[in-house]
């Protein structure tokens, strides 16, 4: 007698559009101008003669199993990934894509940040994850709320000013 198992499907991965299309560009790139670039590279190293102590081939062979990878990755996050639709968005409370101007009570100082998935994700830019302690703080809070976030210097308080999209 054989056991069924449930598969549980992968989590979809929330992108803005110009996440989505970065990405789409970013596996053309690896399809379509490195993974030619490789194989040129293997038959170049291959004409050289024997393989057995050809560096060239074997590191070009290395090069192309990691882009194999590479290439896999991307399609399987492109495969779950779904565009928000920024015209359905509520800007009562934080969620992907909200743009959150915050009063930080710890130093005085108001910063914005946007909140986006784990893949968008670029601090030196405003850009925060979700799934970062700030960025899972602010989920969910309104206007006037104070979130309370543990970091590793002691707790943050983010008074929220604004939320909106941009």
């Amino acid at each position: 007698m054989s056991k069924k198992t449930l598969s549980v499907p992968p989590a979809l991965n929330y992108l803005s559009k110009e996440g989505f299309e970065r990405l789409q560009n970013e596996l053309h790139d690896l399809k379509f101008v490195k993974r030619p670039f490789i194989s040129k590279q293997i038959a170049d190293a291959r004409d050289k003669g024997d393989l057995s102590e050809n560096a060239e081939y074997h590191a070009a062979k290395e090069d192309q199993g990691h882009l194999e990878t590479k290439i896999s990755q991307v399609e399987s996050l492109l495969a779950i990934s779904r565009i928000i639709d920024e015209s359905k968005l509520d800007n009562t409370k934080v969620m992907l894509l909200s743009k959150v101007l915050v009063m930080n009570h710890n130093v005085k100082k108001e910063f914005t940040y946007i909140v986006v998935s784990e893949n968008e994700a670029d601090f030196k830019i405003g850009k925060i994850s979700a799934k970062s302690p700030i960025g899972a703080g602010l989920m969910g809070k309104k206007l006037g709320e104070i979130a309370e976030i543990t970091a590793p210097a002691g707790v943050i308080k983010l008074e929220i000013l604004n939320i909106s999209f941009s």
